[in-house]
């Protein structure tokens, strides 16, 4: 290995430390708690190195969002592939979809709540994004019904669950009549 490999290698190391770090943090302690000198104490390094990995706490939002955009399109697919049938397989997407956002509320609000920089929707969108989005568009596209575009159907249905997953984590919703907001939004908007 050259000296060169290794020093790409020993960056790319450092990079998944701070995202990791970061990531932890925001769980841990919520966004507020995040910022470079908190995580250049945690994994060691000077702010400068900080600095050389990530312009800021932006950049570094962006990083972990992309990061949760791949995790939930895994899961979305995983949920989704042993559904049969169009019915059981909206509804597992959008369970999936929900227990992504509950078990990862700090990836989700780098995601879709704070500005990571990050365009959507945009020709130049990154792809973990565009990803995403594909993998709730494989499984409502067929669904969205005569005369609907498929990807404008997956937008409304996508902005259900993410109006329901915010509304319960910030409890304006009981959490406990989940399942039931789940099976109406798939007989009444996906008509399954």
């Amino acid at each position: 290995m050259s000296v060169q490999e290794r020093k790409e290698r020993e960056r790319a190391g450092r990079e998944r430390l701070i995202v990791a770090t970061a990531r932890e943090l925001a769980e841990q302690q919520g966004w507020d708690a995040v910022t470079t000198r908190r995580l250049a104490e945690r994994i060691e390094y000077s702010q400068p190195v900080l600095y050389s990995h990530f312009r800021g706490k932006r950049e570094i939002i962006g990083a972990v969002a992309l990061e949760g955009a791949t995790e939930m399109a895994a899961a979305l697919r995983t949920a989704t592939s042993a559904a049969d049938g169009p019915r059981i397989q909206v509804t597992a997407l959008a369970r999936a979809y929900l227990d992504f956002a509950e078990h990862n509320p700090a990836v989700y609000d780098a995601m879709f709540q704070l500005d990571g920089g990050l365009a959507f929707a945009h020709e130049d969108t990154p792809e973990p994004l565009k990803d995403a989005f594909a993998a709730l568009l494989e499984s409502l596209g067929e669904v969205a019904g005569d005369g609907v575009h498929p990807a404008l159907f997956t937008e409304v249905f996508w902005a259900g669950l993410h109006g329901l997953a915010t509304l319960t984590r910030a409890r304006r919703l009981p959490p406990e009549d989940t399942e039931r907001r789940v099976e109406l939004l798939v007989d009444r908007l996906a008509m399954v």
